[in-house]
């Protein structure tokens, strides 16, 4: 039989380690169990894992640190947090970062197996096809089908291989596979009001137990990335009490 994927499960806790790596296992993954960060640096050094399921509180380097350093030098590795504290801070902070889906222990493992599926197909899904739009104002940017590129002030996004690039520099920010997904909803639908629920729906970026606003750590975090002025947002604004509005502008957010 073969393995759906490589699972790194990183935990300082022997038992839970094993459990859940022997878990994964049974359920068809390929799964390398390491006892910290230091452990799956030198892992990383060989083979990059599909997902990496991550302690949040070790002792020496804690999970955070290991998070930041993957979403920045390996910026397309999948991270599920596993932590025994529910502690809402460490929720915001761990997306912030870029972690994908979030669990606590003691973690149900039939849920886990779940979750970790889910950000793998969430993670390998194509971007949904672009689609016309008639409603959309004269002021908007006509998109042909052979566009493959937005410009966001200094900032270029390549759609075809989700790059986001600073023109005057060639420095690329890392975007991840949520983010992506996230920004694409917004391209498909200009000058719109989208909910919270809509987006969960067009990105599909929901999970079983996202908890309330989660949606705005994700537009937190794209803003910093696109916007000149993340505190001022011009192309993705905030509609109080309805969601949020991407509005194309002179300068950015366009298609060339």
């Amino acid at each position: 039989m073969t393995t759906e994927a490589l699972i790194a499960v990183v935990d300082d806790d022997p038992h839970t380690r094993e459990t859940v790596a022997d878990y994964l296992a049974l359920h068809d993954f390929e799964v390398v169990a390491l006892d910290g960060g230091a452990a799956l640096r030198a892992e990383m050094e060989g083979r990059i894992p599909d997902l990496v399921v991550l302690d949040l509180h070790m002792p020496g380097e804690n999970g955070l640190s290991v998070l930041r350093w993957l979403k920045e030098v390996r910026g397309g590795v999948p991270v599920i947090m596993l932590t025994s504290t529910a502690s809402p801070i460490d929720r915001v902070v761990g997306l912030e970062l870029g972690a994908d889906d979030y669990l606590a222990k003691p973690a149900e493992l039939r849920e886990l197996v779940a979750r970790v599926r889910s950000v793998l197909r969430r993670v390998a899904a194509p971007p949904p096809p672009a689609t016309a739009h008639p409603s959309v104002p004269p002021t908007a940017p006509v998109t042909s089908p052979a566009a493959e590129t937005v410009a966001f002030g200094d900032r270029v996004l390549d759609l075809a291989s989700r790059r986001l690039i600073d023109r005057s520099t060639g420095v690329e920010t890392v975007l991840h596979a949520s983010e992506f997904l996230l920004i694409k909803a917004f391209l498909d639908h200009p000058n719109r009001v989208l909910s919270r629920e809509r987006l969960l729906d067009l990105a599909n970026a929901r999970d079983p137990e996202a908890f309330d606003r989660a949606i705005d750590v994700r537009i937190t975090r794209i803003r910093r990335k696109i916007e000149p002025d993340p505190s001022e947002p011009t192309f993705i604004r905030t509609v109080r009490g309805a969601g949020y509005i991407y509005v194309p502008g002179r300068g950015g957010g366009e298609r060339p």
